[in-house]
């Protein structure tokens, strides 16, 4: 979520408050050895485990309000469909040809071990008890055989090796188009380019994209029956095929609004390979579908400065913490601590609980509910008739005539961490200005400084939106502004919109401050860990 779903939720709302007309989308990855083995080990079939955590999938993010415009998954009839209509068009084209292979094939189990059924150690670095398909510490994919010291992923035995015809895709052929592609897209983040720039200067080899399973993509020809296509050939390419069975329910034309359009793929930094290799690679070699301007990429989360792991017991669940702190707290700390880079996240409880009371509790909440609460113990819970500005006064209004502008140009650059920085020193601003203001010493500070206040908190609502879809929301209503603040337009956060004598609901606490015993519970499940180690 920190590096893919929840920066591009953010963004996603920021585009249609700026009345952006945006498809979003994305789907459960259903294929591979992965989800095979894991549905052997529950005793399921494949279409029943895939069925399972689509849903399961679907109501986490809706939980975190993530909504998108469809969730699809890589195994639909219309991604099949796609997939193969890749294959056979790379193929009349030369650009896919049949070789001989020898996989590894545990006679124990009785079955070839294509990926995740292979572990051994990574030919590049030497990094142990890694999968036969790529490395986790230093990021390189490799073809089925380079692997060392393989052994058997389910019974631990050492494979035999054994031939089998495959279908290769000619990546080698695509270096120098997708190196110029590389080059002159200037949007791509520098430091991801680079990377891969240099993999291609080391030479890059051509891709088998065969599996001797039966869960995938069938390659749809007849001397390949029983053998299915690479997950990775087929689950980029569920962007279009969603994208087109969203856009044809809406009686539009999907292929030409994906040609039009500035298509993201927000992703994390372990398929940098994948996503700026194989999929330019695949869309060039087809020539039906651009390729995406922006690739968005991102470091991976860590709990308390180290790998999420659930045998270890180093481990938070979605659902264990959304049953004690509300989705926002979780939005607005992970927006506020994920750079726009490669560089890995930690969650420290801590420091949520400092980010938490000290941002979004004593800053942003402390400004909405001392301007809410005085309003309605002062003026009846009304607007209240400004009086001539001065000085302070018209400072403060340029600071509001600013803001959508400011943050506006961060959320736009899709570097939502820079923005929320922005939002929180204008709140500091706000508090600033209440406490300069002193609308208890006199009615005319009083009128000027909450027809200003109530003002800047509208715009806090949609300044926020994007981050606490929910917050945001339930202060809209405590404002009775019209309508939801999720239809608002972006630009109107810079205007004076509340008119005097506008009535306001009874205000309510919008953020809880966390208790240091809540932190203390959940750093106590982590101790036996700790002792452990």
């Amino acid at each position: 979520m920190t590096s893919t779903y929840l920066p591009a939720d953010i963004f996603v709302r920021f585009c249609r408050l700026s009345g952006v007309e945006v498809a979003f989308v994305c789907a459960t990855d259903d294929f591979g050895t992965p989800i095979l083995i894991a549905a052997e080990q529950e005793n399921k079939t494949p279409e029943q485990f895939v069925a399972h955590w689509n849903q399961r999938d679907l109501q986490d993010f809706t939980d975190l309000a993530i909504i998108f415009d469809i969730f699809d998954k890589t195994s639909s009839e219309e991604n099949i469909q796609l997939t193969q209509h890749f294959f056979t068009q790379l193929y009349d084209k030369g650009y896919i040809y049949e070789r001989e292979v020898f996989q590894p094939y545990c006679s124990n189990c009785r079955k070839f071990l294509p990926d995740r059924y292979v572990k051994g150690t990574c030919p590049f670095c030497g990094a142990d008890d890694q999968y036969s398909d790529s490395c986790e510490k230093c990021g390189k994919v490799f073809q089925p055989g380079e692997i060392k010291n393989p052994f058997c992923a389910i019974c631990g035995s050492k494979p035999e090796s054994k031939g089998s015809k495959h279908f290769f895709f000619r990546l080698s052929t695509f270096a120098e188009p997708v190196r110029n592609w590389l080059q002159t897209n200037d949007n791509l983040q520098p430091e991801v380019k680079n990377y891969v720039l240099n993999w291609i200067k080391e030479g890059i080899q051509d891709w088998d994209i065969t599996r001797d399973i039966k869960w995938g993509v069938p390659i749809p020809k007849d001397e390949a029956k029983g053998k299915v296509l690479y997950l990775w050939f087929d689950n980029h390419l569920c962007y279009i095929s969603s994208t087109l069975k969203l856009l044809e329910q809406k009686g539009i034309d999907g292929k030409a609004f994906w040609n039009n359009s500035t298509i993201f793929h927000f992703i994390g930094k372990d398929i940098v390979y994948h996503h700026y290799l194989f999929l330019p690679a695949m869309r060039i070699g087809v020539g039906e579908y651009k390729l995406p301007e922006f690739i968005p990429t991102r470091g991976h989360l860590l709990l308390q400065g180290e790998k999420f792991s659930k045998s270890r017991g180093w481990y938070v669940g979605l659902r264990e913490f959304l049953n004690i702190f509300p989705a926002d707290y979780l939005r607005y700390y992970l927006a506020a601590t994920t750079p726009y880079s490669q560089s890995d996240v930690s969650f420290d409880w801590k420091e949520f609980q400092r980010r938490i009371n000290n941002e979004l509790v004593a800053n942003i909440g402390n400004f909405v509910h001392r301007t809410l609460t005085f309003l309605w113990s002062r003026f009846g819970g009304k607007a209240p008739e400004p009086n001539q500005f001065d000085d302070l006064d018209l400072e403060f209004e340029g600071r509001i005539k600013d803001l959508a502008e400011q943050v506006g140009r961060e959320l736009s650059r899709v570097e939502p961490d820079k923005a929320l920085k922005k939002i929180l020193e204008f709140s500091n601003y706000c508090n600033q200005y209440f406490q300069k203001r002193q609308p208890w010493a006199d009615d005319k500070n009083a009128s000027n400084c909450l027809y200003l206040c109530v003002n800047a908190v509208r715009s806090l609502a949609i300044l926020l939106e994007p981050y606490l879809p929910n917050s945001a929301e339930a202060l809209w209503q405590m404002l009775r502004a019209e309508g939801s603040v999720h239809k608002q337009s972006w630009k109107s956060i810079s205007l004076l919109q509340i008119d005097s004598n506008h009535e306001i609901k009874k205000p309510q606490i919008l953020f809880r401050k966390i208790e240091d015993s809540e932190i203390e519970k959940q750093l106590e499940k982590l101790k036996p860990q700790l002792k452990a180690e």
